[in-house]
């Protein structure tokens, strides 16, 4: 949500925030809306200060005993009553309309975001590893089809595409990858292991940005629930409605959670494989500071996520978002990409996001220090650490052997009893 005295004072640099997202000006129509609401404000708030100054000139005009002046007050009373509910009316009305615009307009680009329309201008920041060159390559489903414990055909049977079935040693390793990003991630790094809800209300996603705006990228229940897109949502919304110690500050939450999306817009994108599914699994990172240390916390959060894959040894690049590429809540992205060598490229495998104060106001989350009396909204931060599926594939890619197995990477054998290899049996 954006801050609409911030608007007010800066209307010019509002408009040119959006222009880098590739979004028409919008500060004429909001404080246009914005003058006029407040205006029915300040007529109501006349309307009642009369109101109750005649409630007494009518108790005085009643015991002089005066009935023309009674019956006049009277009347203007009843005026006023007919008034009230008109500007009522056309205050909410303004006050919505600036309210919609607001909930529906993405978070500014920090200054440093680089401008862009599309991914073809994300910059590359670093990069960490060599690509494998593995001659004959295969994708990761066709060597998970071939070990004989990657089912598409019997999840589709079951819940129809973009679903998986694993089995046995691959079922094992989706949870072993899991464990040992919670044991980084918590033992290393400090975060704090959460088990959130998985079914959240509409408040909860409306605090993270998903609603009302992406309502078609999510999967509802007839019980009025939705299914979490990811653990971001119910580990941000930890603070809703929350005053904060500033002491406490900052807060860092992680989770393993299953993670619920239509893929509403992906029709033709990533159709074989679990690249793009319905439902996978993720390991989460959420930071809640104070707003002047989001950007480190944000730097230090990709690092987290990036020590995943160095440790896993899977190459990978890191690009910070151009404007027009980033998702809605973020005010700086960055995304780190895992070489693929059967698909001969990178993909993405972590987004990691300084959100500022956007979320915050959606969901009302403040701090204050110990001597203060005023509160300010806190910074929300978030990030994959890591996508465990894409995590699975990508290691499926580059551990693959020419016999058809898959070797296990060094730091994963204690959480796969020993195993070495995962073999075309179990």
């Amino acid at each position: 949500m954006h801050d609409l005295k911030q608007i007010r004072d800066h209307p010019d640099d509002f408009d040119a925030g959006l222009a880098r997202r590739g979004l028409p000006p919008r500060a004429g129509e909001i404080l246009s809306l914005d003058e006029e609401a407040r205006k029915y404000t300040h007529a109501l708030n006349e309307l009642q200060a009369r109101r109750n100054a005649l409630s007494k000139e009518i108790g005085a005009a009643k015991g002089k005993g005066d009935e023309a002046g009674f019956a006049r007050l009277m009347a203007e009373v009843e005026a006023i009553k007919a008034q009230l509910p008109v500007a009522e009316k056309e205050q909410k009305r303004c006050a919505d309309r600036v309210q919609a615009i607001l909930e529906a307009l993405p978070n500014i680009p920090a200054a440093d975001v680089p401008r862009g329309t599309s991914e073809a201008e994300n910059v590359e920041l670093r990069h960490w590893g060599e690509p494998k060159a593995i001659a004959g390559a295969k994708e990761h489903f066709d060597i998970g089809e071939g070990l004989g414990q990657m089912d598409f055909a019997t999840a589709a049977a079951m819940s129809g595409a973009r679903f998986v079935l694993l089995k046995g040693q691959l079922a094992r390793l989706e949870r072993a990858l899991a464990n040992f990003m919670l044991d980084l991630h918590t033992g290393e790094f400090g975060y704090t292991e959460c088990v959130p809800p998985l079914l959240v209300r509409d408040e909860a996603l409306y605090g993270t940005g998903q609603l009302p705006k992406f309502a078609e990228d999510l999967f509802k229940t007839t019980a009025d629930h939705w299914l979490i897109p990811t653990a971001e949502v119910p580990l941000t919304n930890i603070v809703r409605e929350k005053i904060l110690d500033a002491e406490d500050l900052p807060l860092r939450f992680t989770a393993w959670t299953p993670c619920f999306r239509s893929e509403a817009g992906a029709a033709g994108k990533d159709t074989r494989g679990m690249i793009r599914m319905h439902q996978f699994s993720k390991v989460e990172l959420v930071s809640v500071t104070a707003p002047e240390k989001s950007g480190e916390e944000h730097e230090r959060m990709t690092a987290c996520a990036e020590e995943v894959l160095k440790r896993l040894g899977l190459p990978f690049r890191t690009i910070v978002l151009c404007a027009g590429d980033m998702g809605f809540a973020a005010t700086k992205t960055y995304d780190i990409e895992v070489w693929l060598p059967g698909q001969n490229r990178y993909r993405e495998i972590s987004s990691c996001s300084n959100c500022g104060a956007f979320q915050a106001r959606r969901m009302r989350a403040r701090f204050k220090g110990k001597d203060e009396k005023q509160t300010q909204f806190v910074h929300t931060l978030n990030g994959s650490g890591l996508a465990v599926g894409r995590t699975l594939v990508a290691i499926l890619e580059n551990y693959q052997q020419a016999d058809g197995s898959v070797a296990v990477p060094d730091v994963l054998r204690a959480y796969m009893g020993g195993l070495e290899k995962i073999g075309t049996r179990d």
